[in-house]
């Protein structure tokens, strides 16, 4: 059996919620649902469950993200607190050893981060993308995981973007040129 990870990208009150600084909004908050159910079905199934997690520093005017958005996921602020009822979900799982939530400070979930030896680890062959947004972090994401040779599922009822054409793109981006199977 392919053992697989549920990668959660960036689903923050930043992100998602009406007054986000980099909101997506409607479609981020139409996802919570599918969203949820996935992180507690992989969490259920003892599958590795990641929470990447945008991190800025505050003022930062070298990270290239400062010259492109808004400030966003400050460390400390409640803009990086999980959306909903994701955020119960992980509170009531955190210390579970299947359950990982760290710090991302680029798009993508693999950039200067251990989520590869942590998957590597665990004889992780598979990920399985959920989060926003599709056509940034999502995309991004995903791009590192197909060139470090994991196989990829995006979900595509629990990604969102607030560029309804980039989402669409990505999504196809996906499919066509990564090979990740589309659920």
């Amino acid at each position: 059996m392919t053992k697989r990870a549920l990668i959660n990208v960036d689903y923050t009150v930043d992100f998602v919620a009406k007054d986000g600084a980099l909101t997506c909004g409607e479609p981020g908050q139409a996802i919570e649902e599918k969203v949820v159910s996935m992180t507690k079905e992989f969490i259920s199934a003892g599958d590795y469950v990641v929470f990447a997690i945008d991190a800025h520093q505050e003022g930062d005017k070298l990270h290239p993200e400062s010259k492109l958005f808004p400030p966003h996921n400050i460390i400390g602020t409640s803009g990086r607190d999980l959306y909903g009822k994701l955020a119960q979900v992980y509170e009531e799982n955190k210390y579970k050893e299947n359950v990982y939530f760290y710090d991302k400070t680029r798009y993508s979930a693999f950039a200067g981060t251990d989520l590869e030896i942590k998957l590597r680890e665990r004889g992780i062959e598979e990920v399985h993308i959920v989060g926003v947004c599709t056509d940034i972090c999502v995309l991004h994401t995903a791009v590192d995981a197909y060139n470090k040779g994991f196989s990829i599922v995006v979900h595509k009822d629990a990604v969102a973007s607030f560029n309804q054409v980039g989402h669409e793109w990505a999504i196809g981006h996906f499919k066509d040129t990564l090979g990740a199977e589309i659920k």
